[in-house]
């Protein structure tokens, strides 16, 4: 009789980055368990895009509320501007104080206890480089941590952290989420979107989203305020 697919643990923001992992792990025959976190980002139109792609790629969709506002220090979390002024250097203000550490914690704690021992996170260093839990070193880093820190790890039945789009540019991320058939428009990937969730076209986020798309040659479904 065939086997049953083995499940992976997959952090679903809303964004193409997190649609596009979830998709390769489908591909790769993991049965899909889906983390959302709604951390009080106010980018909140993310969480429907997490649901709209859970709808179509998950198996399984969890959504766990976690109020990092009491913690603030990011734009995305406290009450101050996203910037606008273009892709700068150095770690931007968006950067959300540990965020794919306690995200993977929490996937982590959900994958041990739901028996998966495989984890994806959507990370991209090329486009990002600027925020320093999204680099290859992090990523090796947690898988070491995670085989350390759990009963399945040291005794024996690890786990294994997959960052897919590690090395890609958002114009392959953009041909991959063509490849995969997937539709685009679902994610949403704009940090300061308007009251009727369209988004702002002027934000990093939104800037290097559109940039993929043109460089991938491909139509960005995206609605925007200013053209980017």
């Amino acid at each position: 009789m065939p086997s049953t697919p083995s499940t992976a643990v997959v952090l679903l923001s809303g964004g193409l980055d997190s649609m596009v992992c979830a998709a390769l792990a489908r591909e790769r025959g993991f049965r899909v368990c889906a983390l959302t976190v709604d951390y009080g980002q106010r980018h909140r139109v993310e969480l429907e895009a997490a649901k709209r792609i859970a709808a179509d790629l998950a198996d399984r969709h969890v959504i766990l509320p976690l109020d990092l506002r009491a913690f603030g220090g990011s734009a995305l979390t406290a009450d101050f501007a996203v910037p606008k002024d273009g892709v700068g250097e150095g770690i931007p203000v968006t950067y959300v104080p540990a965020r794919n550490t306690i995200f993977l914690s929490l996937a982590l704690g959900l994958a041990e206890a739901s028996g998966a021992r495989d984890l994806f996170v959507g990370v991209n260093a090329l486009d990002y480089s600027g925020y320093p839990d999204c680099r290859p070193d992090f990523v090796a880093a947690f898988e070491r941590l995670a085989n350390l820190a759990t009963k399945a790890g040291v005794e024996g039945d690890p786990f294994t952290i997959h960052a897919p789009l590690q090395d890609m540019t958002k114009a392959d991320i953009a041909r991959e989420a063509a490849r995969l058939g997937l539709d685009a428009g679902l994610s949403h990937s704009c940090y300061d979107p308007g009251p009727d969730g369209g988004a702002c076209g002027e934000c990093d986020a939104c800037r290097l989203r559109a940039m993929g798309f043109e460089q991938a040659g491909l139509p960005d479904p995206t609605r925007y305020a200013a053209a980017p």
